[in-house]
């Protein structure tokens, strides 16, 4: 994990959940993570629906120039990398492990920026897939104020070294790290 927002949001999530796989949506604070609030959102699901934003913060909105309550997540990127990123929700989801991956942004003047994108599972009254919190946020603070990324959702996967011993496939350059697993009780 590269950014700051990334590592405290992964060791407040680390902390909340314990000995168990994820913590409960209830377990997570704002005010615990209050520095990282703005880089910091929430997706849900309900059965058989797309993770949606359920909230994000005021940084992740202004990368894309719009409120994101729910919008479905995979559209913030461009078609061709859509599938990939559902995969990526599904093995958080599923497997319940955190999964980091690099993002490439651009602008409609053609203005880029690397992003640093973390996905973790979240509980949700028992139900395990259904939430997940997470952190989008610039490796650098982009110099062009006040230009969101374009409508057109030109967000792709970068990034494609897998991690020695991890089990999951190549996620069109998304990386995932094994050692977000939760210990086994």
């Amino acid at each position: 994990m590269k950014h700051s927002s990334s590592r405290e949001l992964f060791a407040y999530w680390d902390r909340q959940r314990g000995n168990r796989a994820a913590p409960e949506r209830v377990d997570i604070e704002p005010a615990a993570i209050r520095r990282v609030l703005g880089d910091t959102f929430i997706l849900g699901a309900d059965v058989g629906i797309e993770h949606r934003f359920r909230l994000a913060g005021t940084r992740v909105c202004a990368l894309f120039g719009r409120e994101l309550k729910n919008e479905p997540f995979v559209t913030l990127f461009e078609q061709p990398h859509q599938s990939s990123v559902r995969e990526l929700v599904a093995i958080v989801a599923e497997e319940t492990v955190g999964v980091i991956a690099g993002i490439h942004g651009r602008t409609t003047e053609g203005f880029a920026t690397e992003l640093e994108l973390l996905l973790l599972p979240l509980c949700h009254r028992g139900n395990i897939n259904q939430r997940m919190v997470g952190i989008l946020a610039p490796s650098e603070v982009p110099f062009w104020p006040h230009r969101p990324f374009d409508r057109d959702r030109r967000c792709a996967p970068v990034r494609g070294n897998r991690t020695a011993g991890a089990t999951a496939p190549r996620l069109c350059g998304l990386r995932r790290w094994p050692f977000l697993k939760a210990p086994l009780p």
